[in-house]
């Protein structure tokens, strides 16, 4: 990891640990109310989950990077980049995430409103058949119950493959969804579903997803304004990488604005097709 200037990181851990302490507070208080009809077992047993979850989600952000000044991202993982069109110009210099605008969201007063309640939108396709981005205003009553069907859509530059790095065997790419299935159950939408490495996936998106995720179920009023937008440049087919926004209402404890890039260790990629070379094969 880049090493980072002491002061900053020492601010973020404290406010972090403070999070940490008021997100653990309100699982015990939550989950009283909602087992109040339950067994104590049972209870006891969500209360631990939950907990567990809310220490991850510290942990995850303990991990975050201080502030640069620079269009290309430097080691400390900034970038000044906000516009799509700027981060496609972004080049992957070993730090797969990186902060844009300091980490802070970009949406406005008008978009944070929650006047219609939570809600979901998914962007038209390109003329190239591309995913263009997915916003919502995810809250606990969107998730589904139901368990998630298998993906069979094929997006832009979906030609996957078997490859082995450091001794793992894995598929190259996955059927990434640009807002989970564990937010709104959308599942085999082409509008929400993109060609993303493995690494994008997991653990790239899915550490931010589980700690909007983790806030959500919390508590049934919580709210968080969320947006992911795929990056192409110019006509690829492959997304260079995906810029994830979120802002819980009411309060700073979800707040991020991040850029990953869709790279991958071990395969070199054609962004252009999505065509690779992993592991000495064509």
């Amino acid at each position: 990891m880049p090493r980072r200037r002491r002061k900053r990181n020492s601010n973020s851990f404290f406010t972090w640990l403070v999070i940490a302490v008021a997100l653990i507070a309100g699982i015990s208080s939550t989950t009283g109310n909602q087992h109040s009809k339950t067994d104590t077992a049972s209870s006891a047993s969500s209360q631990t989950t939950l907990q567990s979850k809310a220490s991850s989600v510290i942990q995850t952000f303990k991990g975050r990077q201080s502030a640069s000044t620079t269009s290309q991202p430097h080691a400390d993982g900034h970038t000044q980049a906000n516009s799509t069109a700027q981060l496609a110009d972004l080049n992957y210099r070993g730090q797969q995430v990186v902060q844009v605008n300091h980490g802070v969201p970009t949406f406005t007063k008008a978009q944070l409103s929650t006047a219609k309640g939570p809600w979901q939108e998914y962007h038209q396709l390109d003329n190239l058949n591309r995913v263009t981005g997915a916003d919502a205003l995810l809250s606990k009553s969107l998730m589904p119950h139901a368990q998630r069907e298998p993906l069979y859509v094929s997006p832009t530059g979906w030609h996957n493959k078997r490859f082995t790095y450091q001794g793992k065997t894995d598929w190259l790419y996955n059927r990434s969804h640009l807002i989970g299935y564990q937010f709104t159950g959308q599942n085999n939408n082409p509008k929400n579903l993109m060609t993303g490495t493995r690494s994008l996936n997991s653990p790239g998106m899915e550490n931010y997803e589980t700690e909007v995720a983790t806030y959500l179920k919390l508590n049934a009023t919580n709210e968080v304004r969320y947006r992911v937008t795929p990056v192409f440049r110019h006509s690829e087919l492959l997304a260079r990488g995906v810029q994830m926004q979120a802002q819980s209402i009411g309060s700073n404890t979800i707040r991020f604005n991040v850029y990953i890039f869709n790279v991958q260790p071990g395969a070199e990629i054609d962004y252009a097709t999505g065509q690779s070379t992993v592991a000495g094969r064509n």
